[in-house]
């Protein structure tokens, strides 16, 4: 198997992915940080498997010294231990403003690029203002009304729809840990929290005396407009994570009573086709099917509740692209508005 060519195909399709999200509606997601956060994830699940960081540095073509110096770099800012650079740069100009040259001199242990890499996808997001140009260029925090506005309400609610993702995913969590490991920031993270009480989609109770969350189903409705960032990621998530587990598990063979793996079927269709609405209507007949058992299953499992030590997740992904007519994708659009 050339693991290599495949990486690269892999690598290649999920970068169109993240141009498509990151540009979804006309919005412009800033994307400085991609590579970095990609490193750093594969670093750490590489030595989550057991690879020395010999072995990894040697995989990423760098010395260990090299690749030592690299996480450390990008983990944590070399002026502010255990905070990162972006991070550093946005409480410093908490306290006050600074010109460009200032922050050069005040961040001299940090790479320049790097610097005003963070500089750029703070100004572009609106984060924090600037005026003049060069070395002169004056870097202002934007008000906490405008951070706050920025934030708005659908940034809000891809937040609420992520948490209710991750708790669903513990099934029960204690309410301190979810918001201090939160990737999404504790204050945000408590208001999801919150919002997800009041509409009961998870459930509080108490364990030991501390507060606890549980949720135990998760159901993001067909042609619902909120909680799409959510089903994006479980979606891309499921097909990814059986992947790995049917390379981890069986290797790269199939076999006829698989219980983890896919199936990928092209059909040629042309417009008059005797077979076309039999193969359009694939997905809505599987969906159908699937929701089916799901109903049976979510509904005798609120009369018996699983044990959780004992739980077995099952997960199953099913998707369809048209890729050629216009007709679907004008019916795809209309569904959209």
């Amino acid at each position: 198997m050339d693991s290599r060519r495949l990486i690269d195909a892999i690598v290649r399709q999920t970068t169109i992915l993240i141009a498509q999200v990151s540009t979804t509606a006309g919005v412009r997601s800033p994307l400085a940080r991609v590579a970095d956060q990609v490193f750093l994830e594969l670093s750490r699940e590489l030595e989550g498997q057991g690879v020395t960081r010999k072995v990894a540095a040697d995989m990423f073509g760098l010395a260990l010294r090299s690749y030592q110096k690299k996480i450390q770099r990008l983990g944590e800012s070399a002026t502010y231990r255990e905070q990162t650079l972006w991070g550093a740069v946005v409480e410093y100009l908490r306290k006050n403003g600074s010109s460009r040259s200032a922050l050069l001199k005040h961040f001299a242990h940090e790479d320049a690029m790097d610097l005003a890499s963070v500089l750029k996808d703070l100004v572009s997001t609106g984060f924090v203002s600037s005026t003049g140009r060069g070395s002169s260029t004056y870097y202002e925090l934007a008000s906490s009304q405008a951070r706050e506005a920025m934030a708005g309400a659908a940034e809000s609610d891809a937040v609420t729809n992520l948490v209710w993702l991750a708790i669903y995913d513990r099934q029960e969590v204690a309410r301190h840990t979810l918001i201090d490991t939160s990737q999404y920031g504790r204050t945000l993270t408590a208001q999801a929290v919150n919002a997800l009480l009041e509409d009961g989609r998870v459930e509080a109770f108490e364990r030991s005396g501390e507060p606890w969350l549980r949720c135990a189903t998760l159901l993001i409705p067909v042609g619902s407009e909120q909680g799409w960032e959510a089903a994006v990621f479980d979606h891309f998530r499921a097909m990814a994570t059986a992947i790995a587990a049917k390379l981890r598990t069986l290797g790269a063979r199939s076999k006829p009573n698989d219980a983890i793996g896919g199936a990928t079927m092209s059909f040629d269709l042309e417009p008059g086709h005797p077979h076309e609405q039999e193969v359009y209507g694939l997905l809505q007949r599987v969906r159908a099917d699937v929701n089916q058992v799901w109903d049976r299953v979510t509904a005798y499992n609120a009369e018996h509740p699983v044990d959780l030590d004992k739980r077995i997740e099952v997960t199953f992904y099913v998707g369809q692209s048209v890729v050629g007519d216009e007709r679907v994708q004008a019916m795809e659009g209309d569904d959209e508005n």
